[in-house]
């Protein structure tokens, strides 16, 4: 019996599914190296190479807060062989760039969310405060005077401190740096008060007693730093997350799909990985479904939007 042109090609596409991968896959990453979604990807990328019986192809593409990698991945052919490391900032993009090149809703089928790293509040001891109350009273009492560091303007740590801001409708000054590191030695060297950024950038400086750790951005305390309120705590409802995640092009297979959203949970769930991501003021967070991840992206997008609005921020 003859079978059907089109019957055929599903079952020969079937079949090549059923064979994925049988090549490496190549993961865009946008960051530079060493930096955070770079260090996400080079710690479960061993793991997941393991797991799918591939290598995993690190492709660093930097520029534009992540947009420049983003725009590469949503072009890609969907097939699972690429990629995108994706981080908060491509959600927060949305709402800070005129035209950011890519839709994260539409042309990205998620995959999974891997870690989330929370942000860190800390002050330059010179600054009369220990607590986030203490900070809040300040703010209110000199509106307008206070400043605060940024190492990128429209970045997950400056929106942090937006939606701080209009949360406990407080009004302070943003110095931007030009990353997270200048605007470190900033506040360590007294040139500016305050600093909202990732835990793990801040947190030496906090046990070395060059800083003081006001709250972590996170809904729950850190089992690695227990001794830090969260920000909540103190203002109910406030929530930050620096989140990585993965996500493949529009279109890419649901069966290509579920084995990568395994593959991921599976090595997000190993003890040593688990540690590394933990003892950088992390953790690993597969998500339960990748339609899960995409609810979640839904949400940080229209959040974002949102604050940026509220907060009166020039787009680039």
């Amino acid at each position: 019996m003859k079978i059907p042109v089109s019957i055929a090609m599903l079952l020969l596409a079937g079949a090549a599914h059923g064979q994925y991968p049988d090549k490496p896959i190549r993961v865009i990453v946008p960051s530079a190296p060493g930096a955070g979604t770079d260090n996400v990807v080079r710690s479960i990328a061993p793991g997941l190479s393991k797991i799918l019986g591939q290598q995993i192809v690190i492709d660093n593409r930097v520029g534009a807060a992540g947009a420049i990698g983003a725009r590469a991945a949503a072009r890609a052919a969907p097939d699972g062989y690429t990629l995108l490391a994706t981080y908060a900032t491509h959600a927060t993009n949305l709402a800070m760039m005129k035209d950011a090149g890519y839709d994260l809703e539409r042309e990205f089928s998620p995959i999974s969310l891997t870690v989330m790293i929370t942000n860190l509040m800390v002050a330059h001891p010179s600054l009369p405060v220990k607590s986030v109350k203490d900070l809040i009273a300040l703010a209110r009492s000199k509106p307008g005077a206070l400043q605060y560091a940024s190492g990128s303007y429209g970045a997950s740590a400056h929106l942090s401190m937006a939606l701080f801001l209009s949360m406990t409708k407080t009004k302070m000054l943003v110095v931007p740096y030009k990353g997270v590191g200048p605007a470190v030695v900033a506040v360590v060297a007294g040139e500016v008060p305050l600093l909202l950024a990732s835990m793990s950038s801040s947190i030496g400086q906090v046990r070395n007693n060059r800083l003081v750790a006001l709250g972590v951005t996170s809904s729950k305390r850190l089992a690695s730093a227990p001794e830090i309120p969260t920000i909540a705590e103190t203002v109910p409802g406030y929530q930050a997350d620096n989140w990585s995640g993965l996500l493949a092009p529009a279109g890419t297979p649901p069966a290509i799909v579920g084995r990568l959203h395994s593959a991921v949970t599976q090595v997000l769930q190993d003890p040593e990985v688990k540690k590394r991501f933990t003892d950088e003021g992390g953790e690993t967070s597969p998500s339960r479904t990748p339609e899960e991840f995409g609810a979640m992206i839904r949400s940080e997008v229209r959040k974002w939007d949102k604050v940026v609005k509220e907060a009166g921020l020039k787009t680039q």
